[in-house]
């Protein structure tokens, strides 16, 4: 648990993808440290289970159901936010969903899925709390704020068969580091980071679950089947907790840093990759290190 002296104690805090996860692990840290709960996530059932869980530990709560692709609900959101609680001191835009499968086979409905809740919900968090959290900075001097956005490792690598999901994620990273410049040009006390974990146990990899019946998924290909089957395996196999992952957060805020990783050995492929691009030569084999997974890959997709 992180000390009473950290820089959010007291304050307020909106997280989105608050019923399971980093967001729920987040959101128990930030109710140890006295801070007002703005909890949104589109299941309903767990959202009110975790709330009320978090209420009886004497934290105030305001659970709040949420698509984060829904521009218009999230501006409800950071009206709400305000007129309970007043401006956030943190915005984690955390909800996420995964997806895998060879990049021509995901259907439009894939991608419009994907990127509405990967990239557009961050979009939708950031244009909407950042104008809130610049205000409460031009009136309150002692006020400072952060925004976290949670993109991946497959925002800085790009590993086959999971280009969709990849996509997604690029963009939050790109997103996230112009929002750092941006507010740089403006703010002395608003601050943003990036979130870049890798494969750790959360039920990401069960986003199925939560897509809406409008965007119904087609029969899964082979290569989509294979992906959720090796990515189920990877995450729950993850030996870094969420509520690790949380605190990292948490540490990096206080600490005033803006890249967070769950798993800094994996930044040997954002190396290479880093160098692939600047040799220049073609793409480095991703499984170069671990060549039985690509050969397992690859027969799978192959049906050898």
């Amino acid at each position: 648990m992180s000390p009473p002296s950290h820089p959010l104690a007291g304050g307020v805090a909106v997280v989105t993808g608050a019923a399971s996860g980093f967001g729920l692990e987040a959101c128990r840290i930030a109710a140890g440290l006295g801070m007002k709960l703005v909890m949104a996530d589109v299941q309903l059932d767990a959202l009110e289970a975790a709330a009320r869980a978090l209420g009886a530990l004497g934290a105030a709560v305001l659970p709040w159901h949420l698509d984060v692709a829904d521009g218009a609900a999230v501006e409800a959101l950071g009206a709400e936010t305000i007129r309970r609680f007043g401006p956030p001191n943190l915005v984690f835009n955390n909800a996420g969903v995964g997806a895998g499968g060879l990049v021509w086979e995901s259907s439009v409905r894939d991608w419009q899925w994907v990127l509405g809740v990967n990239l557009m919900g961050v979009v939708h968090g950031v244009r909407v709390f950042t104008p809130l959290m610049l205000e409460a900075e031009r009136r309150d001097r002692a006020y400072r704020g952060h925004i976290v956005n949670t993109a991946s490792m497959a925002g800085l690598v790009n590993m086959p068969n999971m280009g969709v999901y990849s996509v997604s994620k690029h963009a939050v990273v790109a997103l996230s580091e112009t929002l750092y410049q941006d507010l740089a040009l403006v703010s002395e006390r608003v601050h943003a980071h990036l979130l870049c974990p890798f494969f750790v146990p959360t039920g990401i990899h069960r986003s199925e679950r939560n897509r809406p019946a409008d965007l119904a998924a087609a029969e899964p290909t082979r290569s989509q089947r294979t992906g959720q089957a090796m990515n189920d395996k990877a995450v729950g196999s993850g030996k870094v907790s969420a509520a690790q992952v949380a605190q990292f957060v948490f540490d990096a805020v206080a600490e005033g840093r803006f890249y967070i990783y769950s798993h800094p050995k994996a930044l040997r492929s954002v190396q290479t990759r880093l160098e692939d691009l600047v040799a220049p030569r073609n793409p480095s084999d991703p499984f170069a290190e671990r060549p039985e997974v690509g050969a397992q890959l690859r027969a799978a997709l192959r049906g050898g």
